[in-house]
C-alpha cells in the first residue's frame, strides 16, 4: 500500500532550551545546560509523521545562516522532502526557552519574524500549488501570518484535502479564527482554547461544545497531565494520560500527540481510536530529551498504546 502523502506549511526552526539543574531560582543565576535543536510545530510533527511511515514534503521559510543548515540536516535525516522559501539575508527563526529540572516550561522567547514573509501570494507558486494538489492531506500552524493561514485553509477546501492545524501559542492561536470552519482538526491546549472561546468552563467536557459555538468542527485540547478532549461530527472523547514518573522534556509533545491522531485519521480509525494513538504518541515524546523521539516507529507507537486506556465518550 502507498504511504498517504501529508503536505506540511508552517514553522521550521532552530529550538534552544536551557534545563535548570536542581531547584529553581526566579530572579538568579540558575546552574544548566544549553540544547540545541531544530523545532517547530508543523516541523516536529513532521518529522512524526515521516518516522510513522507517511510521505511528507515541507514549505517552510528559513535564512540563510547556519541555523538555516540545522533545520536542512534535520529535515533530511527525518527522509522529509524540503521544500523552503529560503532568504540569505535572513535570519533563520528561533525558540528559546528555560525548562525546569522537571521538564515543565518556565518562560520562553520566539524569533519568528522570517514567517511574516511567507505570504498567501506565495501560495500562487506552480510548485506550491502541485504540491497542495498531489497531497492527501495537509498541515499548518499558527507560526505563519493570520492572512496565510487562511489561504492555505481556502486552498485545501477548494481542493478537497483535509486540513489540520496546530495552534503554537495563546497569542497565536487567533491566527486561525477566519480557517476555522475549514479545518479537518486543531490541535489546541487548554489555554488557547480559551483564547480561541473567551471561556473558561468549571468542566472540560464543555470544550466540544464551546468550541463547536467558535466555528469547529473538530478539535483536540490537551490539558498538562489531565485529560484531554477530542470532538468532531460523531461525538466527544475523554482521556486521561497514564502518569509517567519521569519526564524527559514537554517540548514537542503536543506536536507528537497531533501526529499520532493524524495518522490515526488518515488510516480510517475512529475518533476514540485516534486520541489514544495521539496519547500514546505524546507519551513517547515526554519521555524523550528531544522534542520528536527519535524512537518513534509504528511498532512502539502500537505497543505504547496498548498501555493506554480507552476513551471515554461523552454525552
Amino acid at each position: 500500500m502507498t504511504a498517504s502523502s501529508i503536505l506540511v506549511l508552517g514553522g521550521a526552526h532552530v529550538d534552544r532550551r536551557g534545563r535548570i539543574h536542581g531547584e529553581t531560582a526566579p530572579g538568579a543565576s540558575n546552574p544548566g545546560t544549553w540544547f540545541v535543536e531544530a523545532g517547530g510545530g508543523a516541523f516536529n510533527a513532521a518529522r512524526n509523521l515521516a518516522r510513522l511511515g507517511y510521505s511528507v514534503r515541507l514549505i517552510a521559510p528559513r535564512g540563510g545562516d547556519s541555523d538555516g543548515e540545522i533545520v536542512a540536516a534535520a529535515a533530511e535525516a527525518a527522509g522529509i522532502e524540503d521544500t523552503p522559501f529560503i532568504f540569505l539575508d535572513r535570519t533563520t527563526p528561533s525558540y528559546t526557552a528555560i525548562i525546569e529540572g522537571d521538564g515543565n516550561l518556565v518562560i520562553a522567547l520566539a524569533d519568528m519574524e522570517l514567517y511574516r514573509l511567507f505570504s498567501p501570494r506565495r501560495l500562487q507558486q506552480r510548485a506550491v500549488r502541485d504540491a497542495i494538489a498531489r497531497a492527501d492531506a495537509l498541515l499548518t500552524d499558527a507560526n505563519l501570518p493570520a492572512e496565510t493561514v487562511t489561504a492555505i485553509a481556502d486552498a485545501a477546501r477548494a481542493a478537497g484535502k483535509p486540513l489540520s492545524g496546530i495552534a503554537i501559542s495563546p497569542a497565536k492561536v487567533t491566527r486561525f479564527e477566519d480557517a476555522l470552519p475549514s479545518l479537518a482538526c486543531l490541535f489546541m491546549n487548554e489555554a488557547e482554547a480559551r483564547v480561541l472561546t473567551q471561556a473558561r468552563p468549571d468542566d472540560p467536557r464543555q470544550w466540544p461544545d464551546l468550541l463547536r459555538r467558535a466555528g469547529l468542527a473538530s478539535a483536540v485540547v490537551t490539558r498538562g497531565g489531565e485529560a484531554a478532549i477530542a470532538f468532531d461530527a460523531t461525538g466527544a472523547a475523554m482521556l486521561a494520560p497514564p502518569r509517567l514518573e519521569v519526564l524527559g522534556d514537554v517540548t514537542g509533545a503536543g506536536d507528537a500527540l497531533a501526529s499520532g491522531f493524524i495518522s490515526a485519521r488518515l488510516d480510517g480509525q475512529t475518533l476514540a481510536t485516534a486520541l489514544r494513538q495521539g496519547v500514546a504518541a505524546a507519551l513517547i515524546a515526554v519521555r524523550s530529551p528531544l522534542a520528536v523521539a527519535e524512537e518513534l516507529e509504528p511498532a512502539l507507537l502500537a505497543r505504547v498504546m496498548a498501555l493506554v486506556p480507552k476513551a471515554e465518550m461523552l454525552a
